[in-house]
């Protein structure tokens, strides 16, 4: 146990010395699968954090947002009012740097539920492919899941990240 406390403190004191990097992104997300049978749209926020582990590739921590519209859904002609679905995913972040422009990621880790009541949350995945436009503004298109208890929360979304 000792022995993984020491490689952990030397682990962040290695990535500390690097370069590092915060980016903000906001996207539109379209529900798939099975979330798309009682939510109509979705708006996401994250914020990451990045270590250069080398020239192309980052590895750090993430965390955001997402909230997903209810609608109303016909139950065999029983109309039925499905609350807004929030979701507070926190992460692993990767991002290969294949050249300026394109850059390969993925986040893994566990999205708190936090709308309505009774969403557990889930394991939280999200391979991302990014198109830097200026050294600061990337558009960013993903496929995020949760795997939940009796099914998944999938979505795709597209939108812009900003390197601050």
């Amino acid at each position: 146990m000792k022995n993984i406390f020491l490689l952990g403190a030397f682990l962040i004191s290695a990535l500390s010395m690097s370069a590092q990097e915060t980016n903000v992104s906001i996207s539109g997300a379209l529900p798939t699968g099975d979330a798309a049978d009682f939510t109509s749209f979705g708006l996401n926020i994250d914020a990451n954090y990045l270590w250069q582990v080398s020239e192309q590739f980052d590895l750090g921590v993430t965390a955001g947002y997402h909230h997903y519209f209810g609608e109303d859904v016909d139950l065999g002609g029983l109309m039925v009012e499905v609350d807004d679905f929030g979701f507070l995913p926190v992460a692993a972040a990767a991002r290969l740097n294949l050249n300026e422009s394109i850059t390969f990621g993925a986040d893994v880790g566990y999205a708190i539920g936090v709308s309505p009541d009774g969403n557990d949350g889930g394991f939280y995945y999200a391979p991302k492919i990014q198109y830097g436009l200026t050294s600061t503004l990337d558009i960013v298109l993903a496929y995020k899941g949760i795997s939940r208890d009796g099914g998944s929360f999938d979505s795709l979304s597209l939108g812009v990240e900003f390197g601050l």
